[in-house]
């Protein structure tokens, strides 16, 4: 009798799962399916990024080779395939702030401003974008566009470069002829900075009466 009524509870439970995988078949399928792309994504999405970074590896060598050579067609030919088929890597960042150094020695301010620029708005690195921000405003006090450096600088930069920024912005406000300013950045730049950087920026403070 006890065994009788076993093996109707045991019935009763299997109806029961039965009736519960019937009505929730379909959705634990399309869990288990979901779950199985998003495993299968995640290995596609860094197989993708591992062959991206070879890649772009292998074309910044072919830029590096170029740079060397100073072969200008073959800089941009490399340079260009980087930033566009390469963005999102790091090596396309250092191939536009080679080449804009590449432009700037050549006498060729605008190429090298749209390197850096490209850096700049570009990069994933924010270290990367804080030395294009750099470079870009130096370039713009060179050609004495003064308020668009200004602007430039505005931004906080990493500490790194916390040192180089004021100093530059002293540069330009000296430019401007806005001593007292200038030398209120150039005193900034005094705390920030260390060894032979701290000593050009002394003088340029002693210039203006300390």
């Amino acid at each position: 009798m006890a065994m009788q009524k076993l093996d109707l509870e045991e019935q009763e439970k299997l109806d029961a799962l039965k009736a519960w995988w019937k009505d929730n078949a379909r959705l634990i399928v399309l869990v288990v399916v979901a779950a199985a792309i998003a495993v299968a994504g995640t290995n596609g999405w860094r197989w993708y990024q591992r062959q991206q970074a070879l890649e772009a590896s292998a074309l910044y060598d072919a830029f590096s080779k170029a740079l060397r050579a100073a072969d200008a067609k073959a800089i941009r030919d490399a340079g260009g395939a980087l930033t566009e088929r390469y963005a999102g890597t790091l090596y396309a960042s250092m191939a536009a702030l080679a080449a804009a150094h590449f432009h700037f020695e050549r006498g060729e301010p605008k190429s090298a401003k749209a390197q850096l620029q490209w850096v700049l708005e570009r990069s994933s690195s924010e270290d990367f974008r804080n030395l294009a921000r750099l470079r870009l405003a130096a370039l713009l006090l060179d050609e004495r566009a003064f308020d668009e450096a200004l602007a430039l600088l505005e931004e906080k930069p990493l500490d790194t470069y916390a040192a180089q920024v004021a100093a530059l912005r002293g540069d330009l406000l000296v430019a401007k002829d806005r001593p007292a300013e200038a030398r209120t950045a150039y005193q900034l730049a005094l705390e920030k900075a260390s060894g032979a950087f701290r000593e050009s920026v002394q003088m340029r403070l002693d210039a203006l009466g300390g």
